[in-house]
């Protein structure tokens, strides 16, 4: 089948509406009804997917082929509604504690940052309180935005509130730009969660801050969350808060 063609699954994987016997199964979220400026994050998952078709199977830096190691499928996007941001992360936590149940790694594509909560959520359910490696502009700790407490920029402030998070092993990388205030980590750092500032990361490898997270993050279990404005603009202008 040439790349183009097919079913456009992430890396032209197999699609299953099952979780049953994988390790790892894709998943997209197109949800952007959370977001305070820019839409179009809805259109997320499935632009990721069609921009997939390109990868290979192998790492040529590692040698490492995860496919010959693990069941990886695409499962698929969630049902959800577009017209109730609550009744939207119910629907997001009640499919994803379907996956996890079954014992299988949820990999979501998204979607704005409000999928977030709703995920640790369904994996706090299996697992407990989880570490975190959170890559963003943006700490995401805001109580509320405009009056509303489930929004793109809350994810994290609801999660610790619930217990979903270990603040112990919680990690924000690549925070930059203006602030309301000069406290606007505050919430962060007295919850116990390590702030690091892009700032820290200019003009230096990265490989000893990983090997530290590692460390941190110890042998329990870890949630993973990029967000895409943790890059330059230069690189990833398509999202809906660009932070220069």
């Amino acid at each position: 089948m040439p790349r183009p063609g097919g079913i456009p699954t992430f890396m032209r994987l197999p699609h299953q509406t099952s979780a049953e016997g994988l390790d790892v199964g894709i998943i997209g979220i197109p949800m952007d009804i959370g977001t305070s400026n820019r839409p179009g994050t809805r259109f997320g998952p499935r632009q990721i997917r069609t921009e997939s078709s390109l990868l290979r199977l192998c790492n040529s830096s590692t040698g490492d082929q995860p496919f010959s190691r693990l069941q990886i499928a695409d499962l698929g996007d969630i049902p959800f509604t577009m017209y109730d941001i609550r009744q939207a992360v119910k629907d997001i936590k009640d499919f994803i504690s379907k996956v996890v149940a079954k014992d299988c790694k949820p990999v979501t594509l998204g979607g704005d940052h409000t999928i977030t909560y709703p995920i640790l959520q369904a994996v706090k359910e299996k697992y407990g309180p989880v570490g975190l490696v959170h890559v963003d502009a943006h700490a995401d700790v805001n109580d509320s935005m405009m009056g509303c407490k489930i929004a793109h920029g809350t994810p994290f402030r609801r999660s610790f509130e619930e217990g979903l998070l270990d603040p112990k092993r919680v990690v924000q990388i690549g925070l930059r730009g203006t602030c309301y205030t000069p406290d606007d980590y505050k919430y962060s750092t007295d919850q116990g969660f390590r702030i690091i500032l892009a700032e820290e990361c200019w003009y230096k490898s990265l490989t000893p801050l990983m090997i530290d997270i590692r460390k941190q993050m110890g042998n329990g279990p870890v949630y993973v969350s990029l967000d895409i404005d943790a890059l330059d603009p230069c690189y990833a202008p398509g999202t809906g808060i660009i932070i220069k």
